[in-house]
């Protein structure tokens, strides 16, 4: 499998240009692959090892479930209260719909709140500072000079609430992924706690499972293995090239939605809480209740494929279960996976974001499961469309982050307009449903219907939200 891999990774690293990335699988416990590559400090020619500190980004979500649910343990809340209980500042344009809304649709992404330009405020000063900022495509899309900054709870809380919107749906129907309230999941943490969400953070879940490199806290990491972040920029021939950007991007008010720094070693021993349901070697972190609380599929996204509490899960009619998460942020890309009926756990990060990294860590998975190296996780059954049905998906959808994408029809398929080039989407297994394939990454589209049966918004699986259709 190793030399194998270390082919791969060599040529992945060099096409998509990333400066340092570290990998690692395990069996049952036991390690079968884990490796760095490349250099943290490519100026300095440091190295990569499996103790370099990345960013892990969105990966955090899983450690904020985790805290929900050692409070929940402890008999201080449960998932199925009401948010308004521990926040009654919490609301939303739709007041009934906000009073039916509980943690565990703050878990599952499952409250109808639609993408918000919330975490660009949230680390704007940090976004204001660094020069970098410049050359990431989602930020440069993003409403930075509408709004001042949004350092803490209660300021977040107030945003939302003035924010013209419309929900998507009752809470619990439609899944569309939410920052907003994996922040906001760290405010009840710490009004149920009384201490501070990192603190509790730190004290129930990473001290446990001693994951002595993990904190959120930058100055309470080892200098000497903490990665340089590093950006990417194009130039007019289309070549990108990367550069040192130091500084890392920060936010406060929504800590608990991706910002844990931690190494591949640490993250191989929490991927153990879920494997072994709750333990990592002898030491009991999370009761097995709350592990398999945390792995149930809640909401269906799209056909097979799930969301449990901080957690993607896909479960197909062929083959195990996966279940994963990935991330994305400054210098950062990641991502974890789990496959429980054959105890297989890995973890890839690296010091440059926007990479399809999921490539590196599924083509591990599969060698580990004895699979061709180049096996798909996604079906690419076709489904039968008639021309004709194509235009009810053309158009532009946009949220309030700033995105906008459009779809057009041409010789009788689907395309997505995506900087000046058009790329074939397939229709998969049933009707509203899409395939992007290209070398490194797969993406789904699902178009959803309002009651009227007419396309209303689109999901896709690279981003996890909902877009609306603009037009």
């Amino acid at each position: 499998m190793s030399e194998t891999m270390n082919a791969f990774v060599s040529s992945f690293m060099s096409k998509h240009v990333i400066p340092g990335m570290a990998l690692a699988v395990a069996e049952h416990g036991q390690m079968v692959h884990a490796r760095g590559y490349g250099c943290r400090n490519r100026e300095d020619k440091l190295p990569v090892s499996m103790d370099t500190v990345f960013g892990i980004a969105s990966l955090t979500k899983s450690f904020t479930c985790a805290a929900v649910m050692k409070l929940q343990e402890q008999g201080k809340l449960s998932v199925d209260d009401p948010v308004n209980r521990y926040l009654p500042e919490f609301a939303t344009p739709n007041q009934a719909w906000t009073e039916q809304i509980r943690i565990h649709h703050f878990m599952t992404h499952s409250t109808g709140i639609p993408p918000l330009p919330t975490l660009f405020y949230a680390m704007k000063r940090s976004l204001d500072a660094d020069p970098s900022t410049k050359d990431y495509s989602y930020t440069a899309a993003a409403p930075l000079l509408k709004h001042g900054p949004i350092d803490s709870y209660e300021q977040l809380m107030a945003f939302m609430a003035d924010c013209d919107y419309e929900l998507l749906g009752p809470p619990g129907t439609q899944f569309s992924y939410c920052n907003d309230c994996y922040g906001l999941l760290g405010a009840i943490v710490e009004r149920v706690s009384g201490v501070q969400f990192a603190e509790y953070v730190g004290r129930e879940i990473l001290q446990p499972a001693e994951m002595e490199a993990t904190s959120f806290d930058l100055d309470k990491l080892p200098a000497w293995q903490l990665t340089m972040p590093y950006a990417a920029r194009k130039a007019e021939d289309g070549h990108k090239t990367t550069y040192p950007a130091p500084g890392w991007w920060e936010a406060p008010a929504l800590l608990g939605t991706g910002f844990l720094r931690s190494t591949a070693r640490d993250m191989m021993k929490y991927l153990e809480i879920y494997r072994n349901y709750g333990r990592v070697g002898n030491r009991l972190v999370l009761q097995e209740n709350s592990v398999r609380q945390m792995l149930t599929p809640h909401i269906q996204i799209a056909p097979g494929k799930f969301y449990g509490y901080g957690f993607h899960i896909t479960k197909g009619d062929r083959g195990p279960t996966l279940i994963e998460h990935g991330g994305g942020l400054k210098a950062v890309s990641s991502r974890m996976c789990f496959i429980p009926e054959k105890g297989i756990t890995g973890i890839v990060l690296s010091n440059l974001a926007e990479v399809p990294i999921s490539a590196v860590l599924y083509r591990a998975l599969n060698l580990a499961q004895g699979l061709s190296p180049d096996a798909r996780i996604i079906r690419r059954a076709g489904y039968e469309m008639k021309r004709d049905d194509l235009n009810g998906y053309t158009g532009r959808y946009s949220s309030y982050e700033g995105q906008n994408i459009v779809f057009a029809a041409m010789e009788g398929k689907l395309v997505l307009v995506c900087q000046g080039q058009n790329v074939i989407l397939q229709p998969v297994t049933e009707r509203d449903l899409f395939l992007l394939a290209l070398d490194d990454e797969e993406a789904l589209f699902r178009f959803i219907r309002n009651a009227q049966g007419e396309v209303v918004r689109v999901w896709m699986s690279n981003s996890s939200r909902q877009l609306m259709k603009v037009e």
